[in-house]
């Protein structure tokens, strides 16, 4: 789990994210899992959801920081 998630908020791409937590759903729906593999990769999708979050308010901030010159300020 924690080798497919990315430590650096930074490098943490949202697309990628996203990706990931599809062809999680994807395994998740195969009868075939065992219960131990699910909660495996339940974990890891709602690690990578937390980072998509994380990773959305980021840019919903700075958006936000932008100045009447268009100038964009970091938000702390």
């Amino acid at each position: 789990m924690a080798e497919e998630v990315r430590e650096n908020k930074e490098e943490f791409r949202l697309e990628e994210g996203l990706e990931k937590i599809e062809a999680l759903l994807e395994k998740l729906s195969d009868q075939e899992v065992s219960l131990e593999e699910s909660f495996r990769l339940y974990q890891e999708g709602m690690e990578l959801l937390k980072q998509c979050s994380a990773r959305i308010d980021h840019v919903e901030k700075q958006m936000l920081q932008i100045d009447e010159e268009g100038q964009t300020h970091e938000f702390f």
